[in-house]
């Protein structure tokens, strides 16, 4: 076997290229070797090697123009809002204040931190 011109692998060009393993490296991982990547390497495509570190996507917000909405009362007394405890993770600055608000929330924009200080109220972290 060893030291003959062919190695037992029969005649000229046999086991000399790719053909009989799929493909060279990682080739048909999405088509034909799918299965043995389930199996053997489940997390090859799953990594976003661009992605930021630590990167944070806020999924739940809400805008100073619907705090209004939620208050039921009439008078004019400050009302203090819990936004973290509802789910809300920042507090945008679109819409109008007209009544004074404590509020907690997470994070919040400067737009939306004036427009609740003029309107008497303020945002507590």
């Amino acid at each position: 076997m060893r030291g003959s011109r062919t190695h037992g692998y029969g005649q000229i060009g046999q086991h000399r290229h790719s053909g009989k393993q799929g493909g060279h490296g990682n080739a048909g991982l999405h088509k034909h070797k799918w299965s043995w990547m389930v199996i053997h390497d489940p997390n090859h495509f799953r990594k976003d090697q661009y992605a930021v570190p630590g990167a944070h996507k806020v999924s739940k917000w809400l805008n100073v123009g619907e705090l209004e909405g939620m208050m039921t009362g009439k008078d004019k007394a400050p009302v203090s809002l819990d936004l973290t405890s509802m789910g809300v993770e920042k507090l945008l600055g679109s819409g109008q204040v007209t009544r004074a608000f404590n509020i907690r929330v997470e994070s919040f924009t400067e737009r939306a931190k004036t427009k609740v200080e003029e309107a008497g109220g303020k945002i507590v972290e």
